[in-house]
């Protein structure tokens, strides 16, 4: 997209681009596109925004951007309520003020996390189309309980990319091809391809993605964004169309680590139908509040492990991490080289706990959420895939269903040694003995390459990654925006045991006020080069 036609895309966005701000004798007014929750929230309270008027914003955002113009493909669905609920909340802040932080802030989710209203929750398949949702997915409760405006649902790699091992990320057969703001003709990777693209073309405020190996970090860092996922179990996985119980969880995809915080504090909370979360009460309150981990000196005395065995081949990924670095120790952070043991030992027993949670845990999740739908288990799917193999396997199979479905139940003895397996080596003798050992705060390492081509014949070419240390440890890590190469955002991560979310965010935003890292996109169509 050539710089007229963004222009004109633009100044065709909205109504109220920018606000005047009360405290503004001189004039100066608030960007509403980069615009975070805080300085949103800020303009709400002196009555230069609503709710209402901040999600006609949006809205036209999304016509001018995921519709038209660029067509992103990353709304798979708008919610028909927004309006409504926006005025509802505008009028509660006039009668009694606001709820907390996110009232009447837009938020747009993944569409594998269930809704009770007018919205579809598919994956993106074409299987669950008719579903309806009994009630709202817990995470979904709670937002709503913040105040919240539910924006709509992204589009996502279809089934959260659990289908085949040559899928297309960011491809669904409801939603399409979701496609990269900062270069039309790359990939967003997945999962949470929507997630990540709508929030880095300023669609909403804030997302929520979901995660098993990657799926928040790797489209967050390849957006320009800030991924965070947390803990497994610290947020409810009640109404999330699942993969693998000990990997799953959502959230937050942001511009900025205050956002996340923020988000990630709104979506905890204790849920009887998921105890995990009963534990994580234990270990960090029944509620917290992230936003206290927001210190710019944060980085001072912390000692984090450079991951050694982590460093990327690819030089130009390598000079943004050590440029990274070289602002860690400046912001006064104890570096020590490390190597994480055993990063290769649980590669394919990771696929196999997957594959056996994922028909345990898919067909619970059809028999409560899938009322409606022409599907009622893992076998259904399959089927169904192949009588619509024209739309739905067009450019990939579906290889991992049926490994799924031949698995045994996760009473098995080969489950159970998978099982046990990456614990061993992703916990124990990997991250838990490192940072014991060398008495460390946090890991880091560059969170992966840039975004490459969309290639639907030849599939998927992801190359680095380091989300699966933390992934099949079930441990929090957090990825914030670290330079561009060729215009296209790299991003660099921070990784640390269980339940030390308050120390990633600390560090990632100590790290993330130093340098300011985040650029709005521009829609180009390429950044690949012609050669003659």
């Amino acid at each position: 997209m050539n710089r007229r036609n963004f222009i004109k895309l633009s100044a065709a966005a909205g109504t109220i681009g920018t606000i005047a701000t009360p405290a503004n004798a001189a004039g100066s007014k608030l960007n509403l596109v980069e615009a975070d929750v805080a300085q949103l929230q800020a303009a709400m309270r002196s009555g230069a925004l609503t709710s209402h008027a901040l999600t006609v914003h949006y809205l036209a955002r999304i016509k001018a951007f995921d519709k038209s113009g660029p067509h992103l493909n990353a709304v798979i669905e708008r919610n028909p309520d927004a309006l409504a609920i926006a005025s509802a909340l505008d009028a509660e802040r006039k009668a009694s003020g606001p709820r907390g932080p996110l009232h009447g802030i837009p938020v747009l989710i993944k569409d594998n996390i269930a809704t009770a209203d007018a919205m579809q929750t598919t994956a993106g398949s074409l299987a669950l189309i008719g579903a309806k949702a009994p009630r709202d997915a817990f995470l979904v409760t709670q937002l709503r309980a913040a105040g919240a405006v539910i924006l709509g649902k992204t589009n996502l790699s279809e089934w959260a990319n659990i289908r085949s091992t040559r899928s297309t990320s960011g491809w669904s057969a409801r939603g399409g091809l979701t496609r990269n703001p900062y270069a039309l003709d790359r990939n967003t990777s997945g999962s949470s391809s929507g997630s990540a693209a709508a929030i880095a073309a300023s669609l909403a405020a804030i997302a929520v993605g979901t995660e098993t190996d990657g799926s928040i970090t790797s489209p967050a860092s390849l957006c320009g964004l800030v991924g965070l996922k947390p803990t497994v179990g610290l947020i409810s996985r009640d109404g999330i169309i699942p993969i693998s119980h000990s990997q799953d969880t959502p959230g937050p995809m942001t511009r900025s680590v205050a956002d996340a915080a923020v988000l990630l504090g709104a979506m905890t909370g204790v849920d009887a139908r998921d105890t995990a979360t009963a534990v994580t009460a234990t270990n960090t309150g029944k509620a917290q509040d992230y936003t206290r981990f927001l210190d710019a000196d944060g980085l001072r005395g912390a000692r984090i492990g450079v991951v050694t065995n982590a460093r990327s081949g690819n030089p130009y990924v390598q000079q943004i991490a050590d440029a990274a670095l070289l602002v860690l120790k400046a912001r006064g952070a104890i570096l020590i080289d490390v190597e994480l043991p055993n990063m290769n030992k649980y590669g394919d027993s990771e696929l196999d706990v997957m594959l056996y949670e994922l028909k345990a845990d898919l067909n619970a999740y059809l028999a409560e959420f899938g009322q409606g739908a022409a599907v009622s288990s893992l076998k259904d799917v399959i089927a169904f895939n192949l009588i619509h193999r024209p739309v739905e396997m067009a450019f990939f199979d579906q290889e991992l269903f049926v490994r799924a479905e031949a698995k045994g139940g996760l009473d098995s003895p080969e489950y159970r040694e998978a099982l046990a397996n990456n614990h061993r080596y992703a916990r124990t003798e990997g991250i838990d003995q490192v940072l014991a050992e060398f008495k460390l705060d946090a890991l880091f390492a560059p969170t992966g390459g840039p975004a490459w081509l969309t290639d639907p014949i030849n599939a998927d070419h992801y190359g680095e990654s380091f989300s699966s240390p933390a992934a099949v440890a079930g441990y929090p890590h957090i990825t914030v925006p670290a330079g561009f190469i060729a215009g296209l955002p790299v991003g660099i991560s921070f990784v640390a045991g269980a339940y030390a979310e308050g120390t990633l965010i600390k560090l990632a935003y100590a790290y993330e006020q130093a340098t300011r890292h985040r650029r709005a996109p521009t829609f180009p169509a390429s950044v690949t080069p012609h050669f003659g």
